[in-house]
């Protein structure tokens, strides 16, 4: 009885999947050429009616064919676009990318191209298609629509044949514009091995998996391989938007993603792509672009102060040699991580890449027993490695990981203003892979202790007479926010500085600005500056903004939902104090309201207050981010307490009434 049920119930899946399926694939034809009801009469998106554009459907096929005996992967591609306004023309212009290696390359056939305006259709010409050499690997195929207007259905077609089997990697769901409709199906002989892994936060529509037996024929072999065949798709996929405060869009994107594991030939041998963490130390102890070269102690102990390496403390010596590292090269701008490293030749000419320079400060820390690791990490703008085996290709970057007296340093001395401990903005990246030679490299979270805080601190006074306003304010930047306040101060002139500065003070002028040496270090900058300020006067008031820097013209975060979660990179804190002397014969008519918003666990903080006090009128102002990273489901709570920090610093206005005799 119940194995009966059970085949019912089974029965019962199959046929809702099916049912499903047709329901969702009946509003489109795959047929070229051929256009539904639907997608002829579709004028807007209902659940993104910003759309300039949207792709009504398209599919993509991969399988694997033997031609003049050899195996070739085929990739067939078939989509429909909608022009829905004028903004939209841009989807009408397509780049096929296409990749050479050494020996052979991928080549694009059977291209076509159609735009359909009603019941007229105009054919892209053979003549419209243009190679574009990229770079030496890269080149790309493009051609535009003929005849584009509002309401045209962009529908093309063409079939890629590639060489490289290790190229099946998969399926992006997500693009720039919507999409009704997006179907993607792969047959793979099960002789190859791929990983696939899913990515974004997008459900599946369908997700079916089946076996074909005997699909795979190659002459001269007698027995036909079996095949795996894939179907995914999803619908009504929003577009992906680019939002303030943000990693790399890689994390986040609707895709499938497939990588070749294992290739067992017909002949019976097998290679493998997939390698474990064991296989990658082992390669990276031999290798001459990193594995030989974090060998080179010897030659930096003959090359640098013997003091520098013995003089002080472990702390004293690692941030000496850090300091020393950081001013002898000059980076330039590459990241070197797998190979060109040669530090000898980077040392002696003051030149080098990410690798060069940061393998530098490892071997010179070790030199002076400062226990000293590589640390493999990945750019925010590059994405976040994947954990579960190694992709070599996630990892962009080195830094050094020092262990000083129980602690742990991650370092990197490619920039003159990020001083010791801390990485650039570009490396707050979540973690990375230590490569521990002696023993197995293993993954380690990049913790940041550096506070950073924006402080100002003003004193404004009156003069009703002249009918203007002194104010005396000091702008104090701590961590990260001291390295951009640094950065800023030697690359502008000190003409251009104050020039910005005004225009970021509305009404104000500066008279006098003066950067405070005994307070102000690699990790604090502060600032003294004196400025008038216009107000609005009248015969019995005084209006006057208490805002004499504002952290926010507008709140950063404008989207109404948000579907990845905002990174800032780091804690965030901005304090605003003013103390204002109420001028004779005056008194405050109203004080602001005070303000309190605490966001659950301690994740931020809005706090507004004023308080009289004799002649002296207080305002204290602090925006606190606790954390560096919220998700998509506290995003609301996030924006809403940036919407009302902005409010505040918009739209307080104190007034001042003269007395009454």
């Amino acid at each position: 009885m119940f194995n009966l049920l059970y085949m019912k119930f089974r029965i019962l899946r199959v046929i809702t999947a099916f049912l499903c399926t047709c329901t969702i694939t009946a509003q489109f034809k795959d047929t070229f050429g051929e256009l539904t009801q639907f997608e002829q009469q579709f004028t807007i998106y209902q659940k993104d009616q910003a759309a300039t554009a949207i792709m009504l459907y398209e599919k993509g096929n991969n399988y694997f064919d033997v031609i003049h005996q050899r195996i070739w992967l085929i990739k067939e591609y078939h989509g429909k676009i909608k022009i829905l306004t004028d903004q939209g023309y841009g989807e009408g212009t397509i780049s096929i990318p296409i990749y050479k290696g050494e020996n052979s390359s991928e080549k694009v056939e059977a291209v076509r191209a159609i735009t359909h305006n009603g019941t007229l259709k105009t054919s892209l010409s053979p003549n419209g298609l243009y190679t574009k050499q990229i770079n030496e690997n890269w080149s790309e195929l493009t051609f535009t629509f003929p005849n584009i207007k509002v309401g045209s259905i962009l529908e093309y077609r063409y079939k890629l044949i590639s060489p490289f089997i290790y190229n099946l990697n998969g399926w992006t769901f997500q693009s720039g514009i919507p999409k009704i409709y997006s179907e993607y199906n792969a047959s793979i002989p099960a002789n190859y091995r791929y990983n696939r892994n899913l990515s974004g936060y997008l459900k599946l529509a369908i997700n079916e998996s089946t076996l074909k037996k005997g699909c795979f024929v190659v002459d001269g072999f007698r027995d036909a391989a079996d095949c795996e065949v894939l179907k995914y798709a999803m619908k009504d996929i929003p577009a992906f938007k680019e939002e303030e405060f943000m990693l790399a869009a890689s994390n986040y994107n609707s895709r499938i993603d497939f990588e070749l594991s294992e290739y067992h030939r017909l002949d019976g041998t097998t290679d493998k792509y997939t390698k474990s963490w064991e296989d990658v130390d082992r390669e990276f102890r031999s290798d001459q672009d990193i594995g030989r070269q974090l060998n080179k102690k010897g030659y930096f102990e003959k090359n640098v102060p013997e003091s520098l390496l013995t003089e002080g403390d472990m702390l004293t010596r690692a941030t000496n040699i850090y300091e020393f590292v950081r001013n002898h090269y000059v980076w330039n701008g590459n990241y070197g991580i797998y190979r060109d490293i040669r530090v000898k030749e980077a040392f002696d000419e003051k030149k080098g890449n990410v690798g060069e320079i940061n393998i530098t400060l490892i071997n010179l820390l070790n030199a002076a027993a400062i226990p000293t690791q590589l640390m493999l990490t990945a750019t925010r703008a590059h994405g976040l490695p994947k954990k579960t085996h190694p992709v070599m290709s996630d990892f962009n970057y080195t830094i050094a990981r020092a262990m000083i007296d129980g602690k742990v340093y991650w370092l990197d001395a490619t920039d003159k203003y990020i001083p010791f401990g801390n990485l650039p903005y570009r490396c707050l990246n979540y973690y990375g892979r230590v490569m521990d030679f002696e023993n197995v490299s293993f993954w380690e979270d990049i913790l940041i202790e550096d506070k950073s805080k924006y402080v100002v601190r003003a004193k404004i006074t009156f003069d009703p007479g002249h009918q203007n306003t002194q104010a005396t304010f000091d702008e104090i930047n701590m961590g990260y926010d001291a390295i951009a306040r640094r950065r800023t101060l030697d690359e502008q002139s000190r003409e251009q500085y104050l020039e910005e500065t005004e225009s970021r003070i509305s009404g104000a002028e500066i008279n006098h600005y003066e950067l405070l040496d005994e307070r102000t270090s690699d990790r604090m900058v502060t600032e003294r500056f004196e400025a008038t300020l216009e107000n609005r006067y009248s015969d019995e008031m005084i209006y006057f903004d208490p805002f004499v820097v504002r952290f926010f013209d507008k709140n950063p975060l404008m989207s109404a939902e948000r579907q990845v979660p905002v990174d800032f990179g780091y804690p965030r804190n901005f304090q605003y104090t003013a103390q204002i002397i109420v001028p004779d014969g005056y008194e405050p008519e109203q004080l602001p309201e005070s303000l309190e918003i605490i966001l659950p666990e301690n994740r931020g903080l809005l706090k507004f207050s004023s308080a009289i006090s004799g002649n002296n009128l207080n305002i204290n102002y602090s925006l606190m981010l606790n954390r560096s990273h919220f998700t998509p489901d506290q995003y609301p709570e996030l924006r809403d307490l940036f919407s009302k920090a902005v409010e505040t610093e918009n739209t307080t206005l104190l007034v001042f009434r003269k007395k009454q005799v």
